[in-house]
């Protein structure tokens, strides 16, 4: 190993009383950590190998087995050289290559949702007991017409352009199939039906056994058009256009030809091993003209039934760019902050490029407002929304409604080991390879999501009476609501709400 040698990450320690070398951890362990050494009778392990996905801790059953972050295995040059960042330099001067990860950043950037707080009803304006008093946690998304019109006899024509509703404001967020399990993707696809809400194909087109949920299905377009054809586009509910994603603004999307197998290979229409790349830019789109022409398009293609989304990534400019987007047609805009999740990102454009969703939702809402035509389209956002809490501090600082994916991903099994890109998922969450995707069931998966979700109404209900509003529509934009701490006074002028306390 020589120069490049690094201490590993994790610590696998058996507890040798206990361990019966019932081998349960070497048939669970996909990584190869484990193994039955002939020799010696007895369980070893390969440390270096371990992702610390706890499937061989949860699965043992002695409970034997214990998984720890191993201490820095080098002596880190003080802040400005930790020791990942000289582990990461080892590599490259190794390799050559661009480093790649997975998950949302681990950076100590500052979330806003946690400086954050929800007022509360008291005396004067009383709280709503939620369980006593009926309370709308629905939204409708889609675009609204400035006007009121009225027919030749005074009536109001109800006309409305195409919108779908959702049962809370909360949908799953684009996971493309390929990237995820076919299992993974039902579990979604039956829990959104269930819940009244939407999930999103990602940018992998859409297995056709899964068209049965086309009333709860959102069908992406992304640079690539993988998957794309009238059929696709018609199976939906809704449309969104992926210009960007807040894990890599800027950068396409590339999924291996290792996965591309089977039902990947037919659905994302790519031949069999060949590398789907999606390019960083529309090559058709360079401007809100060429963006415009894209929604006509989809529209067209859909007899004009269908709202067109259009998704973005957090960027300095997020505001500007959104007023273009209100005004090129779409019915909404989909924000995707920086902290968002990815099954692969070059590490450090994950790192380093794009800004908090909290800062641009803000932002964006203001914007939109100032210039009149806030309610001409819905704002979606995501990346980092972790809770109910998080849900609705972001409809009070603007939101319709928030995309979640990696808290789905959370409740099927999935155990944040930053290896999705490697496509050996121990959990059958982000991998195509049968033997491990047959261990997520997707009946037992989409119970759990159902479950998740149902906690989050009701809690989403709970913060509504608190503060003595009875309808989602009415917290929207509130900021009265929110009240900051330990933010400085240019964070708070940018979200637009008050320090605690006044």
């Amino acid at each position: 190993m020589g120069i490049d040698y690094s201490y590993p990450l994790f610590e696998v320690v058996r507890n040798e009383s206990r361990c019966t070398n019932c081998r349960v951890c070497e048939k669970q362990c996909a990584n190869g950590v484990h193994r039955f050494s002939e020799q010696s009778a007895t369980m070893e392990c390969d440390e270096r190998l371990c992702v610390n996905c706890q499937r061989c801790a949860a699965f043992c059953p002695e409970d034997a087995l214990r998984i720890y972050r191993a201490p820095e295995g080098l002596r880190a040059g003080g802040a400005n050289w930790p020791s990942s960042l000289m582990e990461e330099t080892y590599k490259q001067a190794a390799t050559g290559g661009v480093l790649l990860s997975s998950m949302g950043s681990p950076a100590a950037q500052p979330v806003y949702w946690d400086k954050l707080l929800v007022n509360a009803s008291q005396v004067t304006n009383p709280p709503i007991d939620p369980l006593r008093e009926p309370m709308e946690t629905r939204v409708s998304l889609g675009r609204t017409p400035r006007s009121i019109k009225r027919d030749d006899q005074g009536r109001i024509v109800c006309e409305m352009p195409p919108h779908v509703t959702l049962s809370m404001p909360v949908m799953f967020s684009a996971m493309s199939y390929g990237a995820i399990s076919y299992n993974a993707h039902e579990a979604l696809a039956r829990a959104a039906e269930e819940l009244g809400i939407l999930y999103n194909t990602g940018e992998g087109g859409l297995h056709q056994g899964l068209y049965r949920y086309g009333s709860n299905t959102m069908v992406q377009v992304a640079s690539g058009r993988f998957g794309v054809y009238e059929g696709y586009l018609k199976a939906g509910v809704a449309i969104e256009i992926k210009m960007g994603q807040g894990a890599k603004p800027g950068i396409g999307g590339h999924l291996p030809g290792a996965k591309i197998v089977g039902d990947v290979s037919r659905t994302r229409m790519v031949p069999e091993g060949s590398d789907a790349i999606s390019p960083a830019p529309h090559h058709d789109i360079y401007s809100i003209e060429d963006l415009r022409q894209l929604v006509y398009s989809l529209k067209e293609a859909t007899d004009y039934e269908k709202p067109v989304f259009v998704k973005v990534a957090a960027v300095h400019n997020i505001a500007a760019i959104a007023s273009g987007i209100a005004r090129s047609g779409a019915d909404g805009i989909v924000i995707d902050g920086f902290r968002g999740g990815t099954g692969a990102a070059p590490t450090r454009i994950r790192d380093n490029v794009g800004i908090p969703i909290e800062l641009a939702l803000a932002s964006v809402d203001q914007r939109l407002r100032d210039e009149g035509i806030r309610n001409e389209v819905s704002l979606i956002v995501s990346g980092s929304i972790r809770s109910s809490a998080d849900v609705v501090k972001a409809v009070a600082l603007g939101a319709d409604a928030c995309g979640v994916a990696t808290t789905p991903l959370l409740a099927l099994g999935c155990h944040l080991c930053r290896a999705c890109r490697t496509g050996v998922c121990n959990w059958g969450i982000a991998t195509q390879d049968p033997s491990l995707e047959k261990r997520l069931n997707p009946d037992r998966g989409a119970q759990r999501l159902v479950n998740l979700m149902r906690a989050w109404q009701r809690e989403i209900m709970e913060f509504m009476g608190a503060m003595g509003i009875n309808s989602i529509e009415a917290l929207r934009g509130n900021r009265l609501m929110l009240r900051g701490v330990g933010l400085s006074s240019r964070e708070l002028a940018i979200l637009g709400v008050a320090h605690a306390g006044e």
